[in-house]
């Protein structure tokens, strides 16, 4: 069966006896949006932080992304429901799926097999709007700098140097660069404009960050929307007063939503995703959540280890003063052969010189998890049909070598029960980890310049011999090293390479990193630094995955995927 189909035999429970049976969450605390999802209340949230319970938490990340497809949520799911199997009280934080690749070409993003979150349509398509919300929010911003500009323009805007764009949950190529104010003096100030992706929106990141509502609108009331006529005074969303609105807009995205696994354990699905282009983590309201409620929390990071986890650890661990206690790294064989230059067609044969050779894009993430990071790690072979003993055992001997346990896991097929050798290594681990916020060993201090932070991270992440840039670029930096030069780094780069080229695959060394540009996201607290010719808002492959979804008569909905 299909993914989907095997979601829609699901036998779900009802969420508001459900939380109250597995973590005795109180029914007026949940704000139901039918039967199977629910909002939790903040009042709820913030009762809990006053209590001494403290879980730990493990992060899932994986290799460089490929075709062939590696599976981290998948993997987040089975690990989850393996550790609930086994007696440990476990809760599944994941972030939201993007309209975008579900009718692009990555599908959603609620798992696969027999280790997903249901309503697996729901949390797809629309789900509790939060997204509907981040982008309204966003928009009334974008309209109210052109609206203060067209009454006068008071602040002394400069309409050449407004930062702040539009954006739209859909992948859409023909609006990254558009003209707006056209038609006359009674439409606006002419001005080049453009639109990114809703999940590469700052009131994205801020909503994922924020801790409370306070500190929700607090943020974005720093958000720098452009500079003044003087080229070098930063004008703020407070300074339209426009922070209040948003933040009244965002009212209900803010709290946590819990949903199920097909086992029916709990799961908090909450912000946004693409660490290719954004920090691509879920909120730190929903993983401080389960970190009161449960002995383990188990989330993920997107993309691979060079992007999610650096940016998990990086951006918010450092913010919300979080660590890991372990990692799980995510591989299949099938992505490793990949690596090894097998083309996606022969991928189901068996090929251990292309596995060979296509380790040395998980050794490199490994090393960055062990060596940079310095934390606990494990590596989870997220097996496949076609996959044979003599290629998983080279792998498993492979990271013997590099003095890492690597686990075969067959949840997609089996669910819980396929990891339950998963959950025991990562019980292991864990009770044996010293990891805490105090000792988590980040890449880069807060007072390395942004140039050195940058570089840091090409240099030791990704293996290259540099990082170049324009004198235009240069700087920009320089300025913003000013004045917000503490701040962290969000890395934009491709995420199918070490490198900006996606097709050089494996773990190249010695490339340059080209940042063709930098942005300030002040009310989220970090500088995004795009690489290469990354760009925040993707376009649809030539055949989308929208071509294949339909719903019937019966409002079944088939091609999700």
């Amino acid at each position: 069966m299909s993914d989907i189909e095997i979601a829609q035999r699901a036998k779900m429970k009802p969420i508001i006896g459900l939380a109250a049976e597995k973590f005795g969450i109180p029914a007026e605390h949940l704000d139901p949006y039918g039967h199977y999802k629910a909002k939790l209340s903040l009042e709820y949230v913030d009762s809990l932080s006053h209590q001494a319970q403290e879980g730990k938490l493990v992060l899932v990340t994986a290799i460089s992304p490929t075709p062939a497809g590696e599976g981290k949520t998948t993997t987040t799911v089975g690990l989850g429901d393996a550790l609930n199997r086994i007696g440990k009280k476990t809760i599944i934080c994941l972030r939201e799926p993007s309209l975008g690749p579900c009718f692009g070409m990555k599908g959603g993003a609620a798992g696969g097999g027999y280790s997903q979150v249901v309503p697996m349509e729901d949390i797809n398509l629309h789900f509790t709007g939060d997204f509907h919300a981040i982008a309204v929010a966003h928009n009334l911003l974008s309209a109210m700098i052109d609206n203060h500009i067209n009454h006068g323009n008071a602040l002394d805007i400069d309409p050449r140097r407004i930062k702040w764009k539009r954006v739209v949950d859909m992948n859409d190529r023909a609006l990254r660069e558009i003209t707006v104010g056209q038609g006359g003096p009674a439409n606006g100030y002419l001005r080049e404009d453009g639109f990114d992706i809703v999940v590469a929106s700052e009131v994205m990141a801020i909503l994922c960050l924020a801790t409370n509502r306070a500190d929700l609108k607090e943020r974005l009331g720093r958000i720098v929307i452009g500079y003044k006529t003087d080229k070098v005074t930063p004008v703020y969303a407070s300074d339209l007063k426009a922070h209040g609105a948003m933040a009244a807009l965002l009212k209900d995205a803010i709290k946590p939503n819990i949903v199920q696994t097909l086992e029916n354990n709990i799961a908090l699905v909450h912000g946004g995703p693409f660490a290719n282009i954004a920090h691509g983590c879920n909120s730190v309201t929903a993983t401080k959540t389960a970190l009161k409620l449960a002995d383990y929390t188990i989330t993920e990071a997107g993309f691979g280890a060079d992007l999610g986890a650096e940016k998990f650890l990086n951006i918010k661990c450092r913010s919300a003063k979080l660590a890991p206690s372990a990692v799980v790294l995510v591989a299949t064989v099938r992505a490793l052969k990949y690596h090894g230059g097998v083309d996606r067609i022969h991928l189901n044969q068996e090929n251990l010189e292309a596995v060979e050779k296509g380790f040395e894009n998980l050794e490199r993430h490994i090393t960055n998890v062990t060596k940079n990071y310095q934390l606990p790690c494990v590596v989870c072979i997220n097996h496949f049909t076609y996959d044979t003993d003599a290629e998983t055992d080279m792998i498993i001997e492979k990271c013997s070598d590099l003095g890492v346990k690597c686990i075969v896991s067959k949840h997609w097929a089996e669910g819980g029960a396929g990891a339950e050798a998963l959950a025991n290594e990562v019980v292991s681990m864990v009770e044996g980890s010293t990891i805490s916020p105090d000792n988590l060993n980040l890449l880069y201090p807060d007072n390395m310049p942004i140039w050195n932070k940058i570089e840091t991270i090409a240099t030791k992440l990704y293996g290259a011999s540099e990082i170049v840039a324009s004198d235009k670029v240069k700087g920009e930096i320089a300025e913003l090293q000013e004045k917000y030069g503490d701040l962290p780094i969000c890395m934009a780069k491709t995420q199918m390479s070490f490198s900006t080229n996606p097709s050089l695959k494996g773990a190249p060394t010695g490339h340059s990193v080209e940042i063709s540009s930098v942005k300030l996201e002040h009310g989220a607290g970090f500088i995004v630094a795009i690489a290469g010719n990354m760009m925040t808002m993707p376009g649809l492959p030539k055949t989308p995955t929208a071509e294949k979804i339909d719903i019937d008569d019966n409002g079944v909905i088939t091609g999700l995927f």
